[in-house]
């Protein structure tokens, strides 16, 4: 049974991210860049004002007070016509270009204006206050992003300022969830006897549309070979399948055997982990000849959004197998399916990326392997800080309800004391 760290050793090993994609600025928030950004000149291109106010010569103001001859008005947008010279001011709004000859600009607070004139009474009179100079923020051939960013709103802003109006980005991946077992029904359903409803199918499929990708639901795949093989070869259309149900040694848990039935490799299955040891991981490089979709495929139910394009043959299919219990296909899904997600899109790190939080309760640990317990993620002025919510383990997912978060144990027995700090992967 492979450690958490070998895990995702061989997890980062086996997935590359996918292939580039240019696009419009208005379809790439959440992506990744796939390139470097420069910026292709000075920013600000030009000294300019900070404030509304007066552009004057420092030396005409050292004794703290002037009376000044306004020559001009300049407004942001528009460009000064005239040099400040000896005794003269010229009246500046925020943004606006600095005149020649100004090396100071002087708040409109800070003065009385007159017909003609500006009386300037102030304490700000070393040069260069309340100007931006040209290239404070970058300079031309800075680079400003970097391959590997993912695009929020800043980011998307400041590729705007350098005139982006296309980018080069990692595509999003199609990933299609599949729920197995005969016990499953719909969740509309009122559940007969010895059944549940599929909860897993609805996490799964909220879980990766928030990391990004987009979504093919295949349903629940009963626990028969033929029904399985056929859902399998669907959802192998994808760049990534991800099965719950099935992965265990029962004698009914028949995911590994289709899979590499269906030429997937597996690369690891258990793991060190509470919940969720029976998680699997394979892959499947490239696809059979013919066709990318069969009639009827649940396929054509991809959502048509920019950059997002089923995977060219030839590359590789990723399959993962998380436990049925809900909670064990959560945890299962937040460590190893997302940041298979974030490699797949270029993201740096891909790694989770949890939170050092500061626990507010004693904690009596009895668990015989590391743990990630559904907990609940609080900011205050000191930091940080961590609640346990109550939980009956893996099949408790309403228990995680009041939780946003899995703050990770490490598997010995344990009495953790309030005040210890927990790593903590946020929901």
């Amino acid at each position: 049974m492979l450690s958490l760290t070998q895990a995702f050793d061989k997890l980062l090993a086996t997935v590359s991210p996918l292939e580039a994609v240019s696009l419009p600025l208005a379809d790439v928030l959440g992506m990744t860049l796939a390139e470097d950004v420069s910026a292709p000149e000075d920013s600000p291109p030009f000294d300019k004002s900070l404030m509304d106010g007066f552009a004057v010569r420092a030396d005409d103001v050292a004794g703290g007070f002037a009376s000044l001859r306004v020559i001009e008005i300049v407004t942001a947008g528009r460009v000064p016509l005239k040099a400040v010279g000896p005794g003269e001011a010229t009246q500046i709004m925020t943004g606006a270009p600095i005149p020649d000859g100004a090396d100071l600009v002087v708040k409109i607070e800070e003065t009385l204006p007159d017909i003609d004139s500006v009386h300037v009474t102030t304490k700000s009179i070393t040069p260069g206050t309340n100007i931006v100079r040209r290239g404070t923020s970058v300079r031309a051939g800075d680079v400003v992003l970097k391959a590997g960013m993912k695009l929020n709103g800043s980011r998307i802003g400041a590729l705007a300022e350098l005139g982006r109006a296309v980018v080069s980005v990692h595509r999003r991946p199609t990933v299609a969830v599949l729920a197995t077992g005969d016990e499953l029904v719909p969740i509309g359903q009122r559940p007969g006897p010895g059944q549940i409803r599929n909860s897993n199918e609805a996490m799964l499929v909220a879980l990766l549309q928030a990391a990004g990708a987009v979504l093919v639901s295949l349903g629940i795949a009963r626990d028969n070979r033929a029904d399985l093989k056929a859902k399998i070869q669907e959802g192998l259309q994808c760049d990534m399948l991800v099965l719950s149900g099935g992965v265990s040694a029962g004698t009914l848990d028949l995911v590994p055997s289709e899979l590499a039935e269906a030429g997937v490799r597996e690369v690891f299955h258990k793991v060190e982990l509470k919940p969720g040891k029976p998680v699997w991981f394979g892959v499947r490089a490239g696809f059979p000849s013919g066709g990318r979709e069969s009639p009827g495929s649940s396929i054509s139910r991809v959502a048509e959004e920019p950059g997002d394009s089923r995977p060219p043959r030839g590359e590789s299919v990723y399959v993962f197998g998380l436990p049925g219990n809900p909670v064990s296909s959560l945890v299962c899904c937040e460590l190893f399916v997302r940041t298979a997600i974030r490699r797949l899109m270029g993201e740096q790190p891909p790694m989770p990326r949890p939170i050092p939080a500061r626990l507010e309760h004693d904690y009596s640990a009895r668990a015989d392997r590391p743990t990630y317990h559904p907990a609940k993620l609080m900011w205050s002025p000191e930091g940080a800080t961590v609640k346990l919510v109550p939980w009956h383990g893996s099949s408790d997912l309403c228990g995680t309800v009041a939780a946003n978060g899995m703050a990770f144990l490490s598997g010995e027995a344990k009495e953790y004391r309030a005040g210890e700090m927990l790593d903590v992967i946020p929901w």
